[in-house]
């Protein structure tokens, strides 16, 4: 299933991994390890932020995404599930509106 996984990075430890030069070669571990279909950085909230788009297959895969940001930045990760444009229109969404209304 493919999800958004939001990444919000606190300024620590992530000030000082850029400062010793190591920032980047993490990330691209990460990204390596985890092969988004999709990876985007950007600033969240006034903070750094990754957006990536990955195939969580089961739940137990979530750690497989989320634990390299927690350990390596403390970061605060979230998913979303994704729909593209054929999901939605399988979800039955006429039926559902006729049941529910």
């Amino acid at each position: 299933m493919k999800m958004l996984l939001s990444v919000e990075f606190p300024p620590e430890p992530f000030n000082s991994l850029i400062r010793s030069g190591k920032v980047g070669e993490i990330i691209g571990r990460i990204l390596e390890s985890i092969k988004p279909e999709t990876a985007y950085f950007s600033e969240r909230d006034g903070k750094r932020g990754g957006i990536f788009v990955v195939d969580v297959k089961t739940p137990s895969d979530v750690p497989f995404f989320a634990e390299p940001f927690f350990l390596n930045f403390q970061a605060a990760c979230s998913f979303r599930v994704l729909m593209s444009p054929e999901d939605l229109q399988k979800a039955g969404l006429d039926q559902l509106g006729k049941k529910w209304s």
